[in-house]
């Protein structure tokens, strides 16, 4: 590390790309800071960052570090992220919200190894990632003052950007032919900006890098094999592996059949909508398959519920508070959901989709003799009557009390009004024999 007087320093979130590559140099030219620059490999299509590390310290970054985190974050996050069936409004896998807390965990310790004052992030103004940056810093040490160059700087546009980078001498990966903003790591690749910014323009065919076209994937079905024990993904096609090495391959096969691409108008922290594009072929195809499990292993009242606190726990991790006690209360309620999802799930991919054909678990809750209606059938039908008697009762009692007998000596147009609730119920009268109407409450 080369040593500055009388300098401030600041840790910085580097990427590589346009906006962190512009931010080495302008922390050291606009704020005076030596910089120490942080690439976190989360499974960025580079596998190999140390370029990235040499291209920081040829900028003038007193210090950089390249620090692979792929295991972990498999491990550590991205199990969680199945076992919670992680879904942003149905759609999203959260892939880029998935790592920030970690990174930002990382370079809170960075600051303190080097000494500095300051943590930087490359995020713009309006879009998510700031928010999940410093929240998580500021869970960890409240006590670190973050910079967001982003917010601060005169670079409004992408292509201002690039003419500061020129006059700079900055090399930046990014031409104004393909002007898009970039984040993979191991869940997939997020893609904004440019032509996308246009809801109605269809994507481009040069921003998808990990799924080939639905006409380009080949004419005859592709089938795999998951297993999961206690919710994780352990194996593919009966083979043991590495959460790491599962999700890498299954984002080959995935991605050979064309499955996992996304385009969303999604709902921002900061309150906008956005188009976003997204590759998520693994990511989507593990959790798919983890539902069709827990649909067979979890019982029905904790399987319902269980399907709100997903919703809720993707949008705690979307709106950047991993780092928090809500957070940590449903990760407790999740993992004892997952006790008995052990199993296996069969699918197909083919042309852009993904079909389970079948699942088995020694828990399974699913029982052929009750399911069946051929040879075998062990459900007793005497019990019916009886139980659907008694599911009905407080239907029963309504209807008697406050029911559609009671609306019969209304007008057509107030009966119309009861059954499509356009109106608070009438106060009911008693029927007369010349006013039969007959109701069907909607």
């Amino acid at each position: 590390m080369v040593e500055t007087a009388n300098k401030e320093r600041v840790v910085l979130a580097y990427s590589g790309g346009l906006d962190t590559s512009v931010m080495v140099k302008w922390l050291q030219v606009e704020k005076n800071l030596d910089v120490v620059a942080i690439c976190c490999n989360v499974g960025q299509e580079s596998q190999d960052l140390n370029w990235v590390k040499q291209k920081a310290l040829d900028m003038g970054a007193i210090a950089a570090e390249s620090v692979d985190m792929r295991n972990e974050y498999a491990e550590q996050v991205l199990t969680k992220a199945v076992a919670a069936n992680g879904l942003y409004e149905g759609t999203y896998p959260l892939l880029s919200a998935l790592s920030r807390p970690m990174i930002s965990a990382y370079m809170v310790e960075a600051a303190h190894q080097y000494g500095a004052t300051y943590i930087a992030h490359g995020c713009t103004g309006k879009g998510n990632d700031q928010v999940r940056f410093e929240t998580s810093i500021h869970a960890i040490d409240p006590s670190l003052n973050v910079i967001a160059p982003v917010r601060e700087w005169d670079l409004l546009t992408r292509e201002q950007e690039m003419e500061w980078a020129a006059a700079h001498d900055v090399p930046v990966p990014t031409t104004a032919a393909k002007p898009y903003s970039i984040d993979d790591n191991l869940f997939g690749r997020a893609i904004e900006c440019g032509v996308l910014e246009n809801a109605w323009n269809e994507p481009p065919a040069d921003i998808w890098t990990m799924t080939v076209s639905p006409e380009e994937a080949p004419d005859t079905p592709t089938e795999v094999v998951i297993g999961f024990e206690a919710g994780v993904p352990v194996s593919l096609d009966g083979k043991k592996m590495s959460m790491l090495d599962l999700i890498v391959k299954l984002n080959k096969i995935a991605g050979a059949n064309a499955y996992g691409r996304i385009d969303m108008i999604e709902d921002r922290v900061i309150g906008i909508k956005s188009r976003e594009c997204y590759e998520c072929p693994a990511s989507l195809a593990l959790i798919n398959a983890h539902k069709a499990l827990e649909s067979m292993c979890l019982d029905h009242d904790t399987l319902h519920y269980k399907a709100s606190v997903d919703q809720k726990w993707a949008t705690l991790i979307y709106d950047g508070l991993w780092f928090s006690p809500l957070k940590n209360s449903l990760d407790a309620f999740i993992a004892s959901t997952q006790q008995y999802v052990t199993g296996e799930v069969r699918a197909k991919f083919y042309k852009g989709t993904f079909v389970v054909t079948g699942r088995k678990s020694d828990y399974s809750l699913y029982q052929e003799g009750l399911a069946t209606y051929g040879d075998g059938d062990l459900f007793d039908r005497s019990k019916s009557a009886g139980w659907i008697s008694l599911h009905s009762l407080p239907t029963q009692t309504w209807s008697k009390q406050q029911g559609p007998k009671h609306v019969q000596s209304l007008s057509e147009h107030e009966v119309k009004q009861f059954q499509i609730g356009n109106t608070a119920t009438p106060v009911p009268q008693a029927p007369t024999e010349k006013a039969k109407v007959h109701v069907v409450c909607a």
